[in-house]
């Protein structure tokens, strides 16, 4: 059974990681010494019960959170299918917040991805015209990324739109990463495609900036520096520290 830290709703984080169709947890993912499940429930999971205690993410204008959770379906404009499920979704009175976390995943080999007919509709066009044309972009093999996931980005940034729009709101999508220097087994991590990791990052920032989803990246480390500022959460901060301890 997953190991989590002290001070967490273990039966909260477990109820919304059982329902996310991901498996990291029923799979035992979660239990893999690179697990970037296992960081987030354990970053996150402190602020399940304790909203009010979250601090404002740096860069996102967001206001008071008022409710946290774990794997947050952000379901899209229709019925059937596949909907996303971000890492973490937060909301304040005015803003929906969706958090997507990576840790080593950038830097592994890329999987093949792409985008069904179904996402070719007209509403993405006139609400998300930045990421629709990135989207048509990396269709037509005009542009391309290797270490960042523009693809599952994208389709999230289209999920938290539907949601946020039903809740006549703002959105932001938020890109937690590592930038670590080992793998859990101590091997380096390949520094020249930690270096392909960044440029990717910021050329998707450019592309799709001033769009209807507001796109925010953030480093664990510095996440990590913010929170550790607040006294109510140095202790929590420490032991993620300890358990995760090359974040960056």
């Amino acid at each position: 059974m997953t190991s989590f830290l002290p001070d967490l709703p273990v039966e909260g984080i477990l109820e919304c990681l059982q329902r996310s169709p991901g498996h990291e947890y029923r799979s035992g993912k979660i239990d893999s010494p690179e697990s970037s499940a296992a960081l987030v429930a354990n970053a996150f999971g402190w602020f399940l019960h304790r909203a009010a205690q979250m601090p404002a993410l740096q860069g996102v204008p967001s206001g008071q959170i008022t409710s946290v959770t774990l794997e947050a379906e952000m379901r899209y404009p229709w019925k059937d299918g596949r909907h996303p499920w971000l890492d973490v979704g937060m909301e304040t009175a005015t803003t929906l917040i969706g958090i997507e976390s990576r840790r080593y995943e950038p830097f592994r080999p890329a999987k093949a991805s792409g985008f069904a007919e179904v996402y070719d509709r007209p509403v993405w066009r006139e609400k998300l015209p930045r990421f629709t044309q990135l989207r048509d972009d990396l269709v037509k093999g005009e542009v391309g990324f290797e270490s960042l996931d523009a693809v599952q980005l994208i389709k999230s940034a289209y999920g938290l739109w539907t949601r946020a729009e039903k809740r006549a709101t703002g959105a932001v999508l938020v890109y937690i990463y590592a930038d670590p220097v080992h793998w859990a087994n101590g091997k380096p991590v390949d520094v020249v495609r930690k270096a392909l990791h960044r440029r990717e990052l910021a050329e998707f920032s450019k592309r799709i900036a001033g769009d209807g989803v507001t796109f925010v990246r953030l480093r664990w480390g510095d996440l990590l520096a913010q929170w550790s500022a607040v006294p109510a959460l140095a202790d929590h901060v420490a032991a993620l520290r300890a358990r995760f301890p090359d974040l960056g």
